[in-house]
């Protein structure tokens, strides 16, 4: 009996893993990154009818230069969640303030095979975010400062005065803030 007792607690663990883990990966919105799991048991969803204004700092670099930035990504999953509640991309108002060491992801191929050997792995991830509507924008200050070309910047991405001036002006014209 108290081998029992012992067992039926890996094998209640092992069953759970594997109903979690047989689920497939959804991409309703950005169809090659940031994959969710349809979750319709959720009472909390976000309202379809709602528009949804959000600006994203996004500062966070990783260092593995080949493959997007797990911050990026979590944009990806942002518009896929949304996109899965019922949200149509044309109420997703988001805008990426990109600055610090995430810069590195908006320069163009050649600027990135330059500093790292190989193409830009962010490249169809903003492509994808672009043509969802996802506003990206790199803080000049933090290009400056690594003295990155503002005219080596992937197709898309535009500039402004700083991180913080994007994330205060649109906080003020309501958007919500978020930290990735």
């Amino acid at each position: 009996m108290a081998t029992i007792k012992r067992i039926f607690p890996l094998f209640f663990i092992l069953f759970i893993t594997q109903a979690v883990l047989s689920q497939e990966m959804i991409n309703p919105v950005i169809k090659g990154y940031g994959g969710i799991f349809d979750a319709p048991h959720a009472t909390e969803k976000p309202d379809p009818n709602m528009e949804y204004k959000v600006i994203i700092d996004v500062v966070t670099g990783d260092s593995k230069v080949d493959e997007p930035f797990y911050s990026i990504v979590n944009v990806a999953r942002l518009m896929n969640l949304h996109g899965m509640g019922g949200v149509k991309k044309e109420n997703m108002k988001i805008v990426l303030a990109v600055h610090g060491g995430a810069v590195w992801s908006v320069i163009d191929n050649e600027k990135y095979k330059e500093k790292y050997g190989i193409d830009n792995p962010h490249a169809p991830l903003f492509k994808e975010l672009h043509e969802a509507g996802v506003k990206v924008v790199v803080c000049s200050q933090s290009m400056m400062g690594r003295k990155i070309d503002h005219t080596k910047l992937l197709p898309g991405i535009e500039t402004a005065t700083s991180m913080l001036t994007t994330m205060t002006t649109y906080q003020l014209k309501g958007y919500a803030a978020l930290k990735f």
